[in-house]
């Protein structure tokens, strides 16, 4: 059985990126995709047994802190912070553990990352595994 996981990121390239990412992984299955927060939240009743979702931060309408504050009391769902401000220690990184983040991955060059495979793709899937339970 494949985990579900959902990507919201307002990069289309992003999405692709990690769309395609997430397809070299075995067990994983990309079921939604969106644009921004607002987007994901109206999305989320169509998936309740939904794993995972790589959430980025920055994003227009609704970014990704506004929307830990509302998914984590519609879905079950883990929720992995994927954005280039979540650093290590800083600020957002620190509100999105508190609104409920499971998990931070920093994007290695900035808000697109083409290379998010080769320099985060390892360290990204085994989070993944450890957030699902794989």
């Amino acid at each position: 059985m494949a985990h579900k996981v959902m990507i919201v990121d307002d990069s289309m390239m992003m999405r692709t990126v990690i769309t395609n990412l997430v397809k070299t992984l075995p067990t994983y299955e990309v079921v939604a995709t969106a644009a921004n927060g607002k987007v994901a939240l109206e999305q989320l009743g169509k998936y309740p047994d939904l794993s995972l979702i790589l959430l980025d931060i920055e994003m227009p309408e609704m970014d990704g802190l506004e929307f830990l504050r509302h998914a984590k009391l519609r879905t079950k769902a883990k929720i992995c912070v994927l954005s280039s401000v979540a650093v290590s220690g800083s600020p957002h990184a620190a509100k999105a553990r508190e609104l409920g983040a499971d998990a931070i991955v920093t994007k290695p060059s900035g808000a697109v990352s083409m290379d998010l495979a080769a320099k985060r793709g390892q360290e990204l899937g085994q989070i993944m595994n450890r957030l699902v339970g794989a």
